[in-house]
């Protein structure tokens, strides 16, 4: 029966320990001489323009001794009226898996309800699995273990911060949110995180006391693709949430620093922050393309 990884929901505890640890040995060369998924075709459906998704999983996809099938909804049929549905039949007769980016996390839904191969969660309104999956490996990397860490997210409640929450449930990861009033996680996602799971999940105003004794801070753009309008209102309101030296002076001295890029440098970090010793922003992007194997084998081999 296949699997997808629509959210971090979709994998068990146990399964994304597995895929963590085998991201850190692909990335640590194991297995580099082999190409476990030979003779595969994967289908890269993007309506939302990448950078690290499109390039890590292409990469990834080659290295697995698969090939990648990058997918514009402008020169599909999907662009000019066919339905997902129709288009996820039809794409399951070709491909072997599919990776969508889209905007409206109900439209990957239609496409794995219709398709018949793994579909793989590349982006979406409401989840970011595959970054999270990254994040975990990061996380594990820098400090050795994920029960008991404790991951200060600090700015908007966006798809990152969603699949932080669930992620961190999963995990037994200690999470603590500093968003403006307004700007919480879906409330959905929370509810159902803090029901089915034993970490503590905390929604704070106060950045600074979020970063307190923290192990890791987290955090991403406050204007998402699509938000564009609401920028200059968006920038006023999270303005005192941007991490900087000052607020990286509450965390513990140890504390590594995160972004799931793009950064938009001075706003939401700073330079010297980004720039730092504390920064683990590139090895975690490094990691988008060791943790998307990993689950690309996990997937295809069950």
């Amino acid at each position: 029966m296949k699997r997808d990884f629509l959210t971090i929901w979709d994998l068990t505890a146990g399964e994304l320990h597995s895929v963590v640890e085998r991201g850190l040995k692909l990335k640590g060369g194991e297995d580099r001489s082999k190409c476990p998924l030979i003779g595969k075709s994967i289908g890269l459906l993007f309506e939302k323009a990448s950078t690290r998704t499109r390039v890590s999983f292409e990469t990834g996809i080659y290295q697995l001794g698969a090939q990648a099938i990058y997918m514009n909804v402008s020169e599909l049929q999907l662009g000019r009226g066919e339905t997902i549905g129709d288009t996820a039949r039809t794409l399951s007769r070709y491909l072997d898996a599919v990776v969508l980016r889209t905007y409206e996390h109900s439209r990957i839904k239609v496409l794995a309800e219709n398709a018949s191969v793994p579909v793989v969660n590349g982006l979406s309104d409401l989840h970011h699995p595959c970054q999270v999956l990254a994040d975990l490996m990061t996380i594990h990397e820098k400090k050795g273990k994920l029960e008991g860490i404790r991951l200060a997210y600090i700015g908007d409640g966006n798809n990152v911060a969603n699949s932080l929450i669930e992620a961190a449930s999963r995990m037994k990861i200690n999470l603590v949110m500093a968003s403006p009033e307004g700007y919480e996680p879906d409330p959905e996602v929370l509810e159902n995180a803090r029901n089915g799971g034993s970490s503590e999940i905390i929604i704070l105003r106060d950045p600074r006391e979020a970063a307190g004794m923290a192990d890791v801070i987290y955090t991403d753009v406050w204007v998402s693709m699509g938000q564009e309008k609401e920028a200059e209102e968006r920038k006023r309101r999270f303005r005192p949430y941007q991490i900087n030296a000052a607020l990286l002076s509450c965390a513990k001295k140890d504390v590594v620093v995160m972004h799931c890029l793009p950064a938009h440098r001075g706003e939401e970090i700073s330079d010297e922050v980004m720039d730092g010793p504390h920064s683990v922003v590139f090895d975690q992007a490094e990691n988008r393309l060791h943790s998307q194997k990993a689950l690309l084998e996990f997937l295809l081999s069950n």
